[in-house]
């Protein structure tokens, strides 16, 4: 008997194995990789290439030369204005000039006439140093005719200030019919740097204090 017991012992050994057998584990799944992804969309602006911008128009160039100290002589103030022309872009593209002299009203009209002249020949000679020709500069004598501010106040005394203001040359810079410049673009807008500026705390007042004192 004992032989049928070993074998059924056995059977019953290898059943159990098997049943305590681990399951396969599953079979992974192929899973998107970059190259199935859709390609990006590729910009075809290049920033290395610069767009090319037509020139724009070169307008006449309008200024005032003072000579509020009254005279007929450039003083410091005319002579830094005259200076700013120079650097100009209708300057280096100078056709013509128109000068247009100018005078206050406190004098009789014959000598504001022949004042307002003689400022505008001052900058015409001033121009003519500069490589002007005489041909390019024309002299317009308006005396107090053109007055920019009052010359006498509401209540009938000369007005300084406004006199000042009309003794004057006007300059007219004119350029050749279809003068150009390069367009220089757009303006580029400077990024702040830093964090921006919180504001000061509130400070409670203090005790005792008054709120009635004036300004220092």
């Amino acid at each position: 008997m004992r032989g049928p017991m070993i074998v059924l012992a056995l059977g019953a050994l290898l059943v159990a194995c098997n049943s305590e057998e681990p399951s396969p584990a599953p079979t992974p799944t192929p899973s998107a990789t970059a190259s199935d992804s859709p390609p990006e969309n590729n910009s075809i602006i290049r920033p290395d290439i610069e767009v090319e911008r037509p020139p724009i128009a070169l307008e006449p160039l309008r200024t005032t030369i003072p000579f509020g100290a009254g005279g007929t002589e450039l003083d410091e103030t005319a002579m830094a204005e005259l200076n700013g022309l120079l650097d100009t872009d209708q300057w280096k593209q100078v056709e013509r000039v128109i000068l247009r002299g100018h005078s206050d009203a406190g004098g009789p009209d014959r000598v504001n006439m022949r004042v307002s002249e003689e400022r505008a020949q001052a900058v015409a000679d001033w121009l003519m140093e500069q490589g002007l020709t005489e041909d390019q500069i024309r002299i317009i004598a308006f005396g107090a005719q053109n007055p920019v501010q009052p010359n006498l106040l509401p209540n009938g005394e000369p007005n300084e200030r406004g006199r000042a203001a009309n003794r004057r040359v006007e300059i007219t810079i004119l350029v050749p019919k279809g003068a150009t410049i390069p367009d220089p673009g757009p303006t580029v807008t400077p990024t702040p740097i830093g964090p921006p500026s919180s504001p000061a705390p509130a400070t409670s007042p203090t005790p005792g204090a008054s709120g009635t004192g004036g300004a220092r």
